[in-house]
């Protein structure tokens, strides 16, 4: 009830107004049944962005950080993200691959939408990075349709570490259904799930028109902070 109550009432008018989103691509959305939408992650507000101009619910996989905050801010902001449909994924560990996707297979079971972020992460600096395999996984698995989105304006409007969004227009693309069922069976070959997600990414590419980066948004972040912080503490020689 809180999510329609959030949708239609308290949060998905003030995003309209905000953000003012254009939407493409809205009939490819099937009116029932299960399926993944698959999109790029420029923006904390894409995870709010999406569910207020679907007709259907959709749950999206979110990083369990936002569900363990200390103090009355951080249960409020776990309440706040599980009335939303965000269900909390510990990405930390040999098995926080697998915990997503046995959470994701979970929702698709139920005939639901899922929504997810192939790259992982946020990308840092607008760019569109590579996307890993677990994507490929689900659709496998649960024999489902994924659906393309991007983006559009969000890494603008609310770029990472900025708390307040400011007024900027957003489009929302969504594109064609891609179909995977040629690969039914395989979801434990590697190569196939890399083709598959590149597949995936390749159109989320072609409806962003990012500039691609061919590598982990994790690994890219983590060294540009190292690069950051060796041009701040620079090396001293050795004598």
């Amino acid at each position: 009830m809180f999510y329609y109550l959030l949708k239609y009432v308290i949060l998905g008018p003030l995003l309209r107004v905000v953000f003012r989103p254009r939407i493409e691509g809205l009939d490819h959305i099937p009116e029932s049944g299960a399926a993944i939408i698959a999109g790029n992650h420029l923006s904390f507000a894409d995870h709010f962005l999406m569910p207020a101009v679907l007709k259907r619910r959709i749950t999206f996989l979110a990083k369990a950080e936002y569900f363990t905050g200390p103090g009355i801010r951080g249960r409020l902001t776990a309440t706040f993200f599980r009335s939303a449909g965000q269900i909390p994924v510990d990405r930390s560990g040999k098995e926080a691959g697998q915990a997503a996707i046995r959470e994701g297979l979970d929702v698709l079971s139920k005939d639901e939408l899922l929504g997810i972020y192939p790259e992982g992460t946020r990308s840092h600096d607008g760019r569109l990075y590579k996307g890993k395999v677990g994507v490929a996984v689900m659709a496998l698995k649960a024999q489902v349709p994924v659906i393309p989105c991007a983006m559009i304006g969000t890494f603008e409007a609310q770029p990472p570490g900025k708390v307040i969004p400011k007024v900027h227009p957003v489009t929302i693309r969504f594109g064609k259904p891609l179909d995977f069922s040629r690969y039914e069976g395989m979801e434990n070959e590697k190569a196939i799930l890399r083709a598959i997600t590149d597949e995936i990414m390749y159109a989320i590419l072609k409806l962003s028109e990012q500039e691609y980066v061919d590598q982990y948004a994790a690994v890219a972040k983590a060294e540009e902070a190292a690069a950051a912080k060796e041009r701040k503490f620079p090396r001293l020689p050795l004598s």
